[in-house]
């Protein structure tokens, strides 16, 4: 981090909450590049040290030993098949509910929040909406026949 450049994102605060970031890894440190020492470097160095030596001290008082958190690698891929026939079947009994101006209607209220849900960077709901309008078109293609 080039920290002796002074301005909005190297001030004090700033550069507290980047060498914080840092500190959330147990290997984490924060380096700081520069020819001179800012006012801003010097308050988020004491900041950082003060509030370090308040960590330690906790520490030792309440015996606790600092680690890093541990937890498992989940495949999110993989689904649970339960839920989703759930899910499928539901939606299929929906369908079966909805007369064809209603599907119709609900097709296009579905389309409308797929695309305010991608413009919002949310790509992952916005697949689901695309796939629950997938069923109900096919579940509206085989009605039709």
């Amino acid at each position: 981090l080039d920290a002796d450049k002074e301005g909005f994102l190297r001030s004090e605060r700033s550069l507290i909450q980047t060498m914080g970031r840092a500190a959330r890894n147990v290997n984490g440190k924060a380096i700081l590049y520069a020819d001179r020492i800012t006012k801003s470097m010097k308050k988020a160095m004491d900041v950082t040290l003060t509030r370090r030596e308040k960590q330690k001290q906790y520490n030792e008082n309440n015996n606790i030993i600092p680690r890093g958190v541990v937890k498992p690698i989940i495949n999110i891929l993989e689904t649970d098949v339960t839920s989703a026939d759930i899910e499928e079947n539901s939606d299929e009994q929906m369908v079966v509910q909805l007369s064809p101006v209603q599907l119709a209607k609900e097709i296009k209220l579905l389309e409308k929040q797929m695309y305010k849900l991608a413009s919002d960077l949310e790509f992952e709901r916005a697949g689901e909406v695309r796939n629950q309008i997938k069923k109900l078109k096919d579940s509206q293609f085989k009605a039709a026949l």
